[in-house]
């Protein structure tokens, strides 16, 4: 789909060469975690505020420029939603140091840092806001909503749950110690506990071997991260802080009082991401929920324009609507 690009006062617009409509964004940018992040933020044109409002962010490594999250943005802002959308501390358009780190418990305090920007802003409605992750990022969301009461919605796309059940944690006592190593540890990497630098993806992974193994993604993250301008780079180190208790999306689950759709693949390859551990948090969930089983793989979701794609987008608007109570006139 070709599309023009227009500059309008500051603001960013793209309209579509087979539609009239204009999607525009401005650059906005606020602190987190000792450092300045940056996204696209969003506002539905020709209605009134204030907006319930959708916080996204990508997952390992990807940036919000061309990577298929835009077009989701898109989407939920013709939906009638303000968006935020922005790159994680490290990666692309926002600042951060090392550059091309990841680390969960940073980018989940990201999340949280994000809250607390749009819930300074007059157009946004405070009491309406919801959390979108893709992979990596899909199992932050539900660590961040699990915790934040801020959050009323949460959109879990191929969450990353880890290859393993989460422990028995009955008394809660397994996640209140993760709660307090997330709000008060020191979780900034070492050389003992920093993986790579790396590729994030190879073809070869005999001579060279990379952080993501599958082809799948190695052909998607060089069709997609490889285009124009995009800032993203296949070269990444990932921290894994020595946390009393690891991160778990499962130990989470019963304590998350937001309302939860989850999109899991059927055969998910993905290292980290189980079909099978997904589907075993989200039966954990107490809260109202859906879960909603894809085709495609873990990377099926992200390839635009398909129909995946429009099928993935169409029930997440139709759930953020019900949910967050939006009707379009």
């Amino acid at each position: 789909m070709k599309k023009i690009v227009v500059l309008v006062f500051g603001t960013i617009c793209y309209l579509n060469a087979m539609s009239t409509e204009l999607i525009n964004y401005k650059i906005v940018e606020f602190p987190s975690q000792g450092a300045t992040v940056r996204g696209r933020f969003y506002l539905p044109e020709n209605k009134s505020g204030p907006f319930s409002i959708l916080i996204m962010t990508h997952g390992f490594t990807a940036t919000i420029t061309g990577m298929v999250a835009d077009k989701y943005a898109e989407e939920f802002c013709k939906a009638g939603f303000a968006v935020l959308l922005y790159d994680h501390l490290n990666f692309g358009i926002s600042d951060g140091l090392p550059r091309q780190e990841m680390n969960k418990w940073l980018q989940a305090r990201g999340y949280v840092d994000a809250i607390n920007y749009v819930s300074s802003l007059p157009s946004i409605n405070k009491n309406k806001i919801a959390l979108w992750g893709d992979s990596m990022s899909g199992g932050e969301v539900l660590l961040v909503g699990s915790i934040d009461e801020r959050v009323k919605v949460i959109v879990a796309q191929v969450p990353a749950c880890g290859e393993k059940t989460a422990p028995d944690d009955k008394d809660g006592a397994l996640y209140n110690s993760m709660v307090n190593y997330f709000r008060n540890g020191e979780v900034k990497g070492t050389p003992e506990t920093t993986i790579g630098p790396l590729p994030v993806v190879s073809s070869d992974q005999t001579g060279t071997p990379s952080l993501k193994k599958p082809l799948t993604a190695f052909r998607w993250f060089i069709e997609y991260g490889g285009r124009y301008n995009t800032g993203w780079k296949n070269s990444a180190t990932f921290v894994d802080p020595n946390a009393v208790t690891p991160f778990h999306p499962g130990l989470c689950a019963k304590h998350i009082k937001a309302t939860v759709l989850m999109m899991v693949a059927t055969e998910d390859e993905m290292e980290g991401a189980s079909a099978a551990i997904s589907r075993q948090v989200y039966e954990q969930i107490t809260s109202q929920k859906k879960l909603i089983e894809m085709d495609g793989g873990h990377f099926g979701l992200l390839y635009y324009p398909s129909e995946l794609f429009d099928k993935a987008s169409k029930a997440q608007c139709d759930f953020l609507k019900r949910h967050l109570h939006i009707v379009n006139h």
